[in-house]
């Protein structure tokens, strides 16, 4: 059963990094781009993971200059791993593109004046991925007793899912891992925290049959890879985010279209250093555009839009992991809603 210290770790490791974040700045600084006669200047965009496939939309919106069509002189994507939290709050990034378990625990713990504008998966993307021939983990009490391969930078989030499913972390082995799924096929653990169109992926791939336990569909729903502003940000430089918008759903548009365009973009140009597999990067482009960005509401209203109903999903799993809040303290979709209504074109193409 859960204990007290699953919420208090959660909370404890969130307030921290916001914490820090928030002494160093004393408030949510402005790092909106200055204007010049032409746009709207440079901008920089954090991203929670490495520059690869993931960020198909991104990828292709620079490359076909849509982001210079949109009005910036450049847009920086800064690689992660990061939560986008303590950049937001310095004021070295003036977006953050990244997972709601984060935004949320900053808000509702420290007050950070974060908002949450779009989100460009509809489910939430995370999975504790398994061999079928291994542990073949199916349930969430199949976790008890095993040995599960958590990265630093998503230990708030499987605190969470264990939070959600009433399991104590001393109930299960976490065993400290990188990225990589190796320690899964080598048998160092059971169980592996992946994006369900990362590293389950890859393994497919590479031949191994794999069981993907879905936070999304075991009491942790919620949208993922969500763009985030500060609360400046959205009532000083609203067309700032809005023309960023424009350019998202462009560049995402063309990714759900054809998701070789940014598997093709990552292998060979921009993340040509990080030697990835362009039939893994292709299985993961097309899977992330099947699974997580098209749903039910994108296809009514529109990429990057969240229904209320999932909107209340978000929240109620954040208050599943001891963050209590109101989906207007979270979620501001109003820019977005403007965008759509002043360029309609928009969503014809999505």
């Amino acid at each position: 059963m859960r204990s007290p210290r699953s919420f208090a770790r959660f909370a404890a490791t969130a307030a921290a990094l916001t914490a820090a974040a928030l002494t160093v700045t004393g408030c949510a600084s402005s790092a909106a781009p200055a204007a010049t006669e032409d746009g709207h200047g440079d901008l920089t965009v954090q991203l929670s993971w490495i520059l690869n496939e993931e960020w198909s939309g991104e990828l292709i919106a620079q490359d076909r200059g849509y982001f210079t069509d949109a009005g910036f002189a450049d847009v920086t994507l800064v690689p992660g791993p990061s939560s986008g939290v303590a950049e937001l709050l310095s004021g070295t990034a003036d977006i953050a593109l990244t997972d709601a378990v984060s935004i949320g625990a900053a808000v509702a713990n420290e007050g950070a004046p974060l908002k949450v504008v779009g989100a460009t998966f509809q489910k939430n993307p995370f999975t504790i991925t398994s061999l079928a021939e291994g542990a073949d983990i199916r349930t969430p009490e199949q976790l008890i007793g095993k040995k599960i391969g958590v990265q630093d930078a998503n230990r708030p989030v499987f605190d969470a899912f264990l939070a959600a499913n009433d399991i104590a972390p001393d109930d299960l082995e976490i065993v400290p891992v990188q990225y990589d799924p190796a320690p899964l096929t080598t048998g160092e653990v059971d169980g592996l925290i992946a994006f369900v169109t990362s590293q389950s992926v890859t393994l497919t791939v590479q031949g191994f049959t794999v069981t993907d336990l879905l936070f999304a569909d075991n009491g942790l729903p919620f949208v993922g890879h969500v763009v985030t502003a500060t609360h400046d940000t959205i009532a000083n430089d609203r067309e700032v985010l809005k023309d960023f918008l424009r350019a998202e759903i462009r560049g995402w548009t063309d990714a759900v279209g054809d998701p070789a365009i940014a598997a093709t973009l990552a292998v060979e140009t921009y993340s040509a250093d990080l030697g990835l597999s362009p039939e893994t990067s292709l299985a993961s482009a097309t899977a992330q555009a099947d699974l997580l960005v098209v749903s039910e509401e994108t296809t009514a209203n529109g990429l990057f839009t969240v229904s209320p109903e999932l909107q209340k999903q978000t929240i109620a799993s954040l208050a599943a992991a001891g963050f209590r809040l109101d989906v207007a303290d979270l979620f501001d979709l109003s820019l977005l809603a403007e965008v759509y209504e002043e360029t309609p074109d928009l969503f014809t193409r999505s």
